[in-house]
């Protein structure tokens, strides 16, 4: 288990930036929506690549590796974290919040607001093999499926895709009509991207799915909750100019720095996290 979060006590290198950690790259989605919301703010963006995909991770290790992550972050002197991957949300966001004394915001798979949109009353679910079976999912889905259907579905193989940048293949489509024709079938007219991987297979899944179906990604509600608590306690940011971006990966940097440059779509480097 890594230790409790504390202050930073020496010359922190991200003062006053906002911590942004997925499982690998798929968090990009998450601050790409956090980037346009907030400007102005620094953001540093963790790729936990080399324990990826969290999915297929046990609860202990997901739990260990967003506690490892986060004890960094905060060392290096970050003023806010944002969990940019469901899968480590609904395992492990309760213990990080607890461990730490700075503000925490967490991404999880939009079942509320699906539910409030569908018209067929069938919401389909895509998700990381862990976040399906996980019991945060199972709670979002006895509050707000009493008088709705809400199918849940395992994809496993696309966070990978995603992480070669993989984004066209035949590979990819095949994978996606695997998993998105079975909800398609039970009447889903409402798709929840409950994973931060899979925004950036959206237009493959809306073709799959076909134009009829709405695909709901939670990232633009993220960026808006890290503004409210920002703004909540008086540390947005008073600069003028446009925030820094860093980018860091525990995973292979070439594998890495190629899907981020795919995937950011700007010119970036990416630097090794010194953290086993």
């Amino acid at each position: 288990m890594s230790k409790p979060l504390v202050s930073p006590q020496i010359a922190p290198q991200f003062q006053g930036a906002i911590g942004v950690f997925d499982s690998g790259v798929g968090g990009l989605s998450v601050l790409r929506a956090i980037r346009a919301a907030l400007p102005h703010e620094n953001l540093v963006y963790v790729a936990d690549s080399g324990h990826a995909p969290y999915g297929d991770q046990t609860d202990a290790h997901i739990t260990q590796r967003t506690l490892a992550v986060g004890n960094w972050l905060a060392e290096q002197g970050v003023k806010a974290i944002t969990i940019a991957c469901n899968t480590a949300t609904v395992v492990a966001a309760k213990s990080l919040r607890e461990q730490t004394h700075l503000p925490v915001v967490a991404i999880e798979p939009a079942i509320k607001p699906a539910v409030a949109l569908t018209r067929s009353g069938v919401v389909g679910v895509l998700a990381t093999s862990q976040t399906v079976q996980s019991a945060a999912v199972a709670r979002l889905v006895e509050l707000y499926g009493a008088e709705k259907r809400i199918v849940l579905q395992a994809c496993p193989g696309l966070v990978e895709q995603v992480e070669r940048a993989d984004l066209h293949s035949a590979e990819t489509e095949g994978l996606l009509r695997q998993f998105v024709t079975p909800l398609l079938a039970q009447g889903a007219d409402t798709l929840v991207l409950g994973c931060t991987h899979y925004p950036f297979l959206r237009d493959s899944i809306q073709r799959v799915a076909g134009e009829g179906v709405t695909l709901l990604d939670p990232a633009e509600a993220v960026a808006r909750e890290l503004t409210r608590r920002l703004s909540n306690n008086g540390s947005l940011s008073t600069q003028t100019e446009s925030g820094r971006v860093q980018f860091y990966t525990t995973g292979d940097m070439a594998q890495t720095q190629h899907a981020v440059m795919r995937l950011w779509g700007a010119t970036a480097k990416v630097h090794a996290m010194p953290l086993d």
